[in-house]
């Protein structure tokens, strides 16, 4: 059973090769999806198909996605990442005081794109997800277990929430900062040495004593790697 079935996700660029790449992707990994090519058919489709996520194009001719974000944050219960060819913090900081809950610049992977749509229905919508698949992992969001290689790790709160995040965010390099932020919060006020106790407790219950499921990036962070 795919547990993504159900969860819906509008998709609006005026560029047809990404709509079609991106629209296939996601049918694929089992998501609901529409399309639309300008942001006046987005609002139509919007409110007719009622989408848990929005992925916005910020350029677009007629209405641009800024003020596609802005009226869909006024009229509906959705998570909204933006897209745009620019990395200017201009527009960044535009998106998310209209309501964006994230953004990512062109070009971008799949896998990173997926992982923020993960990381989007977590937060917004926890009751879709129950269990989910990913990889040899198996993350039940309402039990609060992760299973690995069906066998449920016998883990903390603190080290669900640290897992849970790694793995939706699999192929991301993740700083011991952001992991901070992400996992104790951004006002813990202790070291972030304690990322690395958790890392190393993690691996061993994951028997992963070569760190090719866990890695370390000197300098950089952790990523975690799958089959």
């Amino acid at each position: 059973m795919n547990q993504l079935k159900g969860i819906k996700i509008l998709l609006v660029d005026d560029e047809p090769n990404i709509l079609q790449f991106l629209e296939l992707g996601l049918q694929n990994e089992g998501f609901d999806v529409e399309t639309a090519q300008d942001g006046f058919a987005a609002i139509t489709a919007a409110r007719q198909f009622q989408p848990h996520i929005a992925i916005l194009d910020v350029m677009m001719p007629g209405m641009d996605g800024f003020e596609v974000c802005r009226m869909l944050k006024k009229t509906e219960n959705i998570a909204v990442i933006m897209l745009t060819a620019k990395e200017e913090v201009e527009d960044r900081v535009k998106g998310l005081t209209l309501g964006a809950d994230d953004y990512m610049s062109k070009p971008f992977s799949f896998e990173e794109l997926l992982a923020r749509i993960h990381a989007r229905i977590r937060n917004h919508f926890p009751n879709l997800l129950g269990e989910v698949a990913i990889g040899p992992f198996r993350i039940d969001d309402r039990r609060k277990e992760i299973s690995y290689d069906n066998r449920v790790l016998e883990l903390s709160p603190t080290e669900y929430e640290l897992l849970s995040f790694l793995v939706i965010n699999h192929g991301l390099v993740l700083s011991k900062s952001k992991i901070l932020d992400k996992v104790w919060g951004y006002d813990f006020g202790g070291e972030e040495n304690i990322v690395e106790v958790y890392i190393r407790s993690l691996r061993d219950k994951l028997n992963d004593k070569e760190h090719r499921l866990i890695r370390t990036l000197r300098g950089a962070g952790y990523r975690v790697d799958l089959p």
